[in-house]
């Protein structure tokens, strides 16, 4: 397993064949590995370079690192492809995972100067704010908060988001026709509601996604903040040239 003469860094060696066992399904999500001291032993390297190597995979999402009760392989990502607008339920069923949400609160409220911008309306304006965790086969994915404009849905229920698709009610229920979204991702750290709501630790990575919804006739309808599991979650693009 490990070529001490070879020009390739130990720990390196070490992180590829510990990926290897993973793909090669001799170590199955959720098993627990050997500890640190263990690995250095059978391989005769310092537990340092076990660290190392251990590490990367950690932040990979490969393995995660839970205080007090060791190291494990960790679950499959969630792929989201970019191609196309899908909600978050969509998705989930296309990976055959259970779509859920946790609806944390849903109130009417006054547009602050931040969310008119967004959604195309005067400061003041009343909006739906609602705040989800969601989860797939039961587990913590994302929490996310969501503005909706009033003028489009007056009749929109605690009880529609807590049991429907956002998307769904949408089209469905209002008869809305969603045209595009527009969408930006960037990588942030687990503030302390993320560390609360989607059990990380303090200063994990964190994937940040806000986007903003059009219907056809080209007015905005919902601006939503999503912060993901980068454990979890990863996005996919196809790009064309």
């Amino acid at each position: 397993m490990i070529n001490k003469e070879s020009p390739v860094p130990i720990y390196y060696q070490l992180k590829e064949y510990m990926k290897h066992k993973i793909e090669t399904k001799a170590w199955q999500e959720g098993d627990s590995l050997p500890s640190e001291r263990v690995v250095a032993e059978e391989n005769n390297i310092s537990r340092m370079t076990v660290r190392q190597a251990v590490t990367e995979l950690v932040n990979e999402g490969v393995l995660i690192r839970e205080q007090g009760k060791g190291t494990y392989v960790a679950e499959k990502k969630i792929e989201q492809k970019l191609q196309s607008l899908t909600s978050f339920t969509e998705e989930m069923k296309a990976r055959g995972q259970v779509p859920g949400s946790q609806l944390l609160s849903f109130q009417k409220e006054n547009a602050d100067g931040a969310t008119a911008v967004r959604l195309n309306m005067e400061e003041g304006e009343e909006v739906y704010h609602i705040r989800r965790i969601r989860t797939g086969n039961e587990q913590p994915v994302a929490y996310e908060r969501t503005h909706v404009k009033e003028q489009f849905v007056p009749y929109l229920t605690e009880e529609d988001v807590r049991e429907k698709s956002l998307y769904t009610f949408l089209e469905k229920e209002a008869r809305l026709v969603i045209s595009h979204a527009e969408q930006k991702i960037e990588a942030t750290l687990a503030s302390k509601d993320h560390i609360s709501y989607l059990g990380l630790e303090d200063g994990a990575p964190i994937l940040r996604m806000l986007r903003t919804t059009y219907l056809t006739s080209g007015d905005p309808v919902e601006f939503t903040e999503s912060f993901y599991r980068a454990d979890y979650y990863t996005f996919q693009i196809t790009l064309p040239r």
